[in-house]
């Protein structure tokens, strides 16, 4: 059985659509309530300003990628090269949303430049423990230097992300998958023979 919607799930539901499609700045709260089925003063009950209603928007789609991370621990419990290695094959199949119109976060990031904005704010957060995140599993896998780790790793995150545009969805998919394959296995390596006595 299919839940039922809420009304403040319908109007985040129609904001998401629209976002997407049309860009933050490209609808006003008028079309959202519109396309939600309401108005403007009901939706004003639910979301105090457009702003508001796009800073919960954004929680939503972090909230989906945070849910990612627990489906991968879950899989691969205490195991952070096997979490790291799940990851960049979850951010490879997320790709395929990004190819036409790129990833919504970063879009969002070029709308919203001002960072007093609710929603940069919460994006900066996510990043911030997205980063931590994978610092910490770094430091769990035993790598040496592992914020440096933690760099290379979401650099390649967010760089896939520019690139998918530009680079097709399959090459950049393939190609994350195999760098962060190969960075686990050379700083594992690297790991070992740091680690092994020497004669």
């Amino acid at each position: 059985m299919v839940p039922v919607q809420s009304l403040r799930e319908r109007i985040l539901a129609t904001a998401d659509d629209l976002f997407r499609r049309h860009g933050i700045r490209g609808v006003g709260v008028d079309a959202i309530a519109e396309a939600a089925g309401t108005n403007k003063m009901t939706l004003y009950r639910h979301f105090e300003s457009k702003d508001a209603l796009i800073a919960e928007w954004m929680r939503g789609i972090i909230a989906q990628k945070e849910r990612v991370w627990d489906e991968l621990i879950a899989k691969h419990p205490n195991d952070p090269k096997g979490q790291l290695v799940a990851w960049s094959r979850a951010t490879a199949a997320q790709l395929a949303q990004m190819e036409e119109r790129g990833s919504v976060i970063l879009n969002a990031l070029a709308e919203l430049p001002e960072q007093t904005h609710p929603a940069h704010r919460v994006i900066a957060e996510h990043r911030v423990r997205e980063h931590e995140r994978i610092a910490e599993l770094c430091r769990q896998a035993g790598f040496a230097d592992p914020d440096l780790a933690a760099d290379e790793f979401y650099l390649l995150l967010e760089g896939a992300k520019s690139c998918v545009m530009c680079m097709g969805l399959k090459r950049v998919g393939e190609h994350l998958v195999r760098l962060v394959d190969r960075m686990v296995a050379t700083k594992s390596t690297a790991r070992s023979r740091a680690a092994s006595p020497r004669n």
